[in-house]
């Protein structure tokens, strides 16, 4: 089967004192290839803890994650991630860091190198090859780290808060490229986030988690990110449809957050 598998998985942390959390619970979904799934909810709904699941970073308790009809049981080369910091090798140069895992892999040097300028070309990076990763601002950092993930060729791509730490300007750039990235490679790309008109933004499937214990909560097919590739990010974002459903999600989730501290006040 082609795609993304997950089914009935769920997530518990034991705590000293035998008090258990319960992460995750029975969460299924099947992501098709392809796709780019952006992931939202309140702090604490599990929706880290299932992209680290998926990457092979943790392992479930319960249930079991498929990829292309395979089992995940550890860290993948077919599943790439991009961290909230971009997690680059100080030591290296731009070009380095790209190379680095075709390097490992083999991939003879002529060929590495022409994939290298190929990808610093897609992310908007040219002639930046030979440049240290402290010459670069926050939002070209992200890029070489979309690029260097592009360079291990991937089958999903997955993201944590990948565009968190950057200023609105440089956010809703990258922003663009990512749905530009998406369409013209074809991957399949799961995006977490904690803002919700980049979810929407984003997400050509778009789940709100809830939280205690972490679980989907209600999902949406938006039209935004096909109509984001042609049109500008901005008149997109002004759209009557836009910033309804925005306003109907962000409700939401501020009645998640309302309960959460609900029961908080309750507890103590």
């Amino acid at each position: 089967m082609s795609g993304l598998e997950i089914e009935n998985l769920s997530m518990r942390f034991d705590l000293p004192r035998g008090r258990v959390v319960e992460a995750l619970r029975d969460v299924s979904l099947t992501v098709e290839k392809g796709t780019l799934l952006s992931v939202l909810g309140p702090s604490g709904c599990g929706k880290t803890t299932l992209l680290n699941i998926i990457a092979g970073f943790l392992s479930p308790s319960e249930g079991r994650i498929t990829l292309n009809g395979r089992p995940v049981t550890g860290p993948d080369p077919e599943l790439g991630m991009v961290f909230q910091q971009g997690a680059l090798f100080e030591w290296m140069n731009v070009g380095q860091n790209i190379e680095f895992g075709p390097r490992m892999k083999g991939v003879p040097r002529r060929e590495r190198e022409a994939q290298t300028d190929h990808l610093l070309a897609a992310v908007g990076l040219a002639g930046f090859r030979d440049k240290a990763v402290y010459e670069l601002s926050g939002g070209m950092q992200q890029r070489v780290a979309l690029a260097r993930c592009l360079a291990n060729e991937p089958d999903v791509i997955l993201m944590d808060e990948p565009l968190g730490a950057l200023d609105a300007l440089t956010r809703e750039k990258m922003q663009g490229l990512i749905l530009k990235l998406w369409k013209e490679t074809g991957k399949t790309v799961i995006l977490i986030t904690h803002s919700v008109e980049e979810a929407l933004l984003l997400g050509q499937r778009l789940l709100v988690m809830a939280p205690r214990p972490g679980r989907i909560h209600r999902e949406y097919t938006p039209p935004f990110a096909e109509q984001g590739i042609d049109s500008s990010l901005r008149d997109v974002k002004k759209s009557k449809s836009f910033t309804e459903t925005r306003e109907e999600i962000l409700s939401m989730i501020w009645g998640m957050e309302e309960e959460i501290m609900g029961q908080a006040e309750d507890a103590s």
